[in-house]
């Protein structure tokens, strides 16, 4: 037999573990970097690399074990996904597309440029009032980083003049770059993953996301909204990789306003959040798609199993379990599926793992994996 084809993910965390168990299914071997020994990727393979990107050197280790590298968050430097590229590796998404998305003006000036429907937007500068900000964009607005935000974090609405002086010396502790872009009425949070490789696209359903302290708690699929509007989300969503130059997995979250309108909130080039149900949900999982896609294999059908599903992110709380009480309560059930992410320790709001239901009842499906949630903490 000819060696293992061996995928490197940059990143250790939850989507990198599910990520390598569905590489691992099929096959393949998978090299992890991140930060710290024992991530909860690195725990499923020989092959783990405690180090970053900002040493060449550990990159390079990394990169001789690997014929192709993908990552699990866009926040790797694309200069230094270039570095990797110019030592002959394939990297998907390419450091052209990542440098289109991770950074957040850059990225919706792209969509924008490509006539995909964005929020009015604009870089905020040091001679920026609020006053001007607030003629160009409305008021209120929101207050972006943009690199290095996410799940709320690089965040702020702005609705007065304190609020904007407060929000500039905020975020710019996590990132000097500020941009403004105007609030969304909507009526519902969207979301859609798409897989594409030089031969073909596939595109998941469309799928409603509900927020908890700007984390993604709860994912419901598909969407209930008219058959008109998940076509349009699903044009978008397709258009939106295409406008990043995209080949990979894709998450775009989307705004439903109120009178309709469907608008790109923002991308992620890798798997996602809002993708976790398609697990169990899906004939081909987010995880096996991705995996695909950077190899350049055919897709997976993104068909689903059953008419519904609805999955729960499983957030830290306070006085979490003991594990051997919470597997007693969350097992109870036999029609829930179970994630647990193995990270080594709890806090609040933590993304330690997901639940997943799926069935014929979609009402039914939300009320009981809400009520069995409650009764459960990691």
């Amino acid at each position: 037999m000819s060696k293992k084809i061996n995928i490197g993910i940059l990143g250790g965390g939850q989507l990198a573990r599910m990520s390598a168990l569905a590489a691992s299914r099929l096959g393949f071997d998978v090299t992890i970097m991140e930060k710290e020994i024992r991530s909860p990727a690195g725990k499923l393979t020989h092959n783990e690399f405690v180090g970053w990107i900002d040493s060449d050197t550990h990159l390079k280790k990394f990169a001789e074990h690997c014929d192709v590298i993908t990552l699990e968050n866009e926040f790797v430097d694309h200069h230094k996904l270039e570095f990797l590229e110019k030592l002959g590796k394939k990297v998907l998404p390419s450091s052209t597309t990542i440098a289109l998305i991770q950074d957040k003006l850059l990225q919706k000036e792209t969509l924008s440029q490509n006539g995909i429907p964005v929020p009015r937007f604009i870089a905020v500068e040091p001679h920026h009032s609020f006053k001007e900000l607030s003629s160009i964009v409305g008021k209120p607005f929101v207050l972006k980083s943009r690199k290095m935000g996410y799940d709320g974090y690089g965040n702020a609405l702005i609705r007065t003049e304190k609020e904007y002086a407060e929000g500039v010396k905020h975020l710019s502790n996590r990132h000097t770059n500020l941009m403004a872009e105007s609030f969304i009425n909507f009526s519902m949070e969207l979301a859609v993953m798409v897989a594409r490789t030089r031969r073909e696209i596939k595109v998941y359903p469309v799928v409603k996301t509900i927020q908890k302290h700007h984390i993604c708690h709860t994912v419901i699929a598909p969407a209930p909204i008219s058959k008109k509007l998940l076509r349009k989300a699903e044009e978008i969503a397709v258009e939106s990789v295409k406008a990043v130059k995209g080949f990979g997995l894709f998450g775009v979250e989307l705004f439903l306003s109120t009178d309709e309108t469907i608008i790109v909130n923002e991308m992620a080039p890798r798997p996602h959040n809002s993708g976790h149900y398609t697990i169990e949900a899906c004939t081909t999982s987010q995880f096996e798609n991705h995996i695909r896609a950077v190899l350049e294999l055919p897709l997976g059908s993104t068909e689903m199993t059953k008419p519904y599903a609805v999955m729960i992110n499983l957030l830290g709380k306070k006085h979490p379990q003991k594990l051997r009480n919470f597997y007693q309560d969350a097992l109870k059930d036999p029609m829930l599926h179970v994630h647990v992410y193995g990270k080594e320790y709890s806090r609040e709001g933590r993304k330690m793992g997901h639940i997943t239901i799926i069935g014929d009842d979609q009402n039914y499906l939300l009320k009981k994996i809400t009520a069995t949630e409650k009764k459960i903490r990691l």
